[in-house]
């Protein structure tokens, strides 16, 4: 099956991007290298096309109602224009999606999915909403998006591209005539969200490009970014067999809402404890853990690498696994097995780099 193409394929091309298949889209992975365009976003300003990202909007009496069912977070009482990150899961407790649920009116929700889940969740999210009076549509064709982040960001969006950005705090969103702005970051930096059609998405790429104010970057950095502030991927530290709870996201899990789907599955694991973990890993070594690699303690397999770099901003050899519990704990000896021989290291804190949101 041929790969499909954002509104800005050609862009990515004219600027001699390394194109590669990613959710079933071509996307570009780099442009000039993958350190050099993380360090832009640490220190200064890049954007990303993150078009292919998917988009439903639930609109209708029993919008809110539904969206409290299938979201794990809590929408209640909330105040126009907030944002949201949560899950939504299956009975069992397991993943369908990680999303951000935006609240633009009272009647009005806006969510943003995973490019790779788009199908999947938009036949989940309709077999969800039968008994519901709302109007549930798949936007995902409709909207291109750009992310523009980094300490400059909130300055290159205003002035670059003439939006007024500045009153928006964490997690909150607005709309500019018919473009919609978020700020809230897969990257660890301040930054925005753009979401508009194609065309005007066109535009604005072209003027930050032009401006040279704003470094072009890839899906390479975008996972080294995310993966530095300990954000997770679905894919990765979250699936359907990885639970909000067992990735260490039980807070983004209300108990205290009358129900959810896999309320009481992830309660009772929470009570009773995952059998696994989603955890750190710190190597003393400078050698590169991937995904899929086996965690071991003292010798016996114990669990798998989910994410593993060696951090630009950090210069450490450091990952993420899922583990047995057992092996989970702060301070814990356990070796990655990387190709024929073992590096050792210590269980730490996900979050390998210290996150710079403006809040």
């Amino acid at each position: 099956m041929e790969n499909k193409r954002t509104c800005l394929y050609d862009k990515h091309v004219a600027l001699g991007a390394l194109m590669s298949p990613f959710a079933g889209y071509d996307m570009p992975i780099q442009y000039s290298n993958i350190t050099d365009e993380h360090m832009a976003v640490r220190t200064a300003c890049g954007v990303f096309d993150v078009s292919h990202m998917g988009e439903v909007s639930v609109k209708g009496a029993d919008a809110e109602r539904y969206v409290q069912h299938i979201f794990t977070n809590d929408v209640r009482g909330a105040a126009d224009g907030q944002v949201f990150y949560g899950m939504m899961c299956y009975e069992n407790g397991g993943t369908v999606d990680d999303l951000l649920v935006y609240r633009m009116g009272e009647n009005d929700f806006f969510l943003v999915i995973n490019a790779a889940n788009i199908d999947k969740d938009w036949a989940w999210m309709l077999d969800q909403a039968k008994g519901f009076d709302i109007d549930l549509k798949n936007l995902s064709e409709h909207y291109g998006q750009l992310a523009v982040q980094g300490p400059e960001a909130e300055k290159v969006v205003e002035e670059v591209l003439g939006l007024e950005c500045k009153e928006l705090t964490f997690y909150t969103v607005k709309t500019i005539g018919d473009v919609i702005v978020s700020r809230t970051g897969y990257t660890g930096e301040d930054g925005f969200e753009i979401y508009a059609t194609p065309d005007k998405i066109n535009e604005y790429w072209d003027k930050l490009i032009q401006s040279g104010r704003c470094k072009p970057c890839g899906l390479g950095c975008r996972d080294t970014l995310r993966f530095e502030v300990g954000l997770p991927l679905y894919g990765d530290e979250l699936s359907q067999d990885i639970t909000p709870v067992m990735a260490g996201l039980s807070m983004f899990c209300k108990f205290d809402k009358p129900e959810f789907i896999g309320k009481e599955a992830l309660e009772q694991q929470k009570a009773e404890g995952p059998k696994q973990r989603v955890i750190g890993i710190e190597l003393k070594d400078k050698a590169i853990p991937r995904h899929g690699y086996d965690v071991l303690f003292e010798g016996q397999k114990v669990g798998e690498v989910t994410t593993g770099y060696h951090s630009i901003s950090s210069d450490k050899s450091v990952c993420m696994a899922l583990v047995d519990a057992a092996h989970a704990k702060l301070g814990t000896e356990l070796s990655v097995q990387i190709r024929k021989k073992t590096f050792p290291g210590v269980v730490v804190k996900k979050r390998f780099y210290d996150k710079h949101y403006k809040k």
